[in-house]
């Protein structure tokens, strides 16, 4: 291997620098987790924590057990709701994707051209067409409303087609012309070249979810329906001195980021394949 030059030293120096002004946050919501009162309250504020402490565990625990609705049940209606929501979400958005690479029919590029189109809208645009819907469907105060708002999900849609046009069109011709059925070839030829996709959704469809205070919110009055981001709101909110649970806010925002962190870490390398290859035909 040659030695590298001036520029890619220039490079991987710039290279590094961004990736520890990125890696910044994150290590200050693990620092946050652990600093005492005085130290939450700092001015001016300190990144670094000089005396950690687990006081802030405590305090999350002891407000867990006294808590109306038991702590294990938010974090089941939040592990439920994630699963759920990250098989649906993949499977609806493979199958929708399926037909518009690889099959032909009346209105194909406009539907799509649609499908891209939605990515531009903002959640807040559609927040009150999908409160309506929600109530339409009678899903308000149901587990299901959780899930069926969220289930479209044009990024995925998008993210799948484009690895699907990547599988030849030959290749599915030939297993047809050996007898193989339309489930058959979408499941054993063209799913697993989109493995990388999946895992993309998968975390997209379970950090969407898994942050998502918004449903239990608007549409659940029933206290063991709704999951724990809403708790973790509620440390705070409606206090008469918020000061006293901005500690056990502290140590819930890191606990609910650490599973996201350790998913992401896990699944990384598919996310660099997908985003390197989605445009690719």
């Amino acid at each position: 291997m040659r030695r590298p030059d001036g520029f890619q030293i220039a490079l991987l120096a710039l290279m590094t620098l961004l990736a520890v002004v990125m890696a910044l946050p994150i290590v200050y919501i693990f620092n946050h987790a652990f600093k005492p009162y005085h130290e939450l309250f700092a001015y001016p504020p300190t990144f670094w924590v000089r005396s950690p402490t687990l006081d802030n565990w405590h305090d999350l625990l002891a407000a867990a057990q006294q808590s109306f609705v038991p702590f294990t049940r938010y974090l089941f209606n939040s592990v439920l709701v994630a699963a759920v929501m990250v098989a649906a979400t993949v499977l609806i958005s493979s199958m929708g994707a399926y037909p518009l690479s690889k099959h032909k029919f009346k209105g194909k590029k406009l539907l799509f051209s649609a499908i891209v189109l939605s990515l531009m809208f903002a959640p807040e645009a559609v927040g009150i067409p999908r409160y309506l819907v929600v109530s339409e469907l009678g899903l308000m105060n149901r587990f299901l409303g959780h899930i069926v708002p969220n289930l479209a999900m044009p990024v995925g849609v998008f993210l799948m087609k484009q690895f699907m046009d990547q599988v030849p069109d030959e290749l599915i011709e030939a297993a047809k012309l050996d007898g193989a059925r339309e489930f058959a070839i979408f499941a054993r030829i063209v799913m697993p070249v989109c493995m990388p996709a999946v895992a993309t959704i998968s975390i997209l469809t379970f950090q969407a979810t898994w942050g998502d205070a918004g449903p239990s919110s608007l549409y659940m009055q029933d206290e063991t329906l709704k999951t724990l981001p809403f708790y973790i709101d509620t440390l705070t909110n409606g206090l008469a001195n918020s000061v006293a649970g901005q500690g056990r806010a502290a140590m819930a925002t890191m606990l609910m980021f650490l599973v996201n962190f350790i998913i992401f870490l896990t699944l990384q390398k598919k996310v660099i394949d997908t985003m390197a290859h989605s445009g690719i035909k």
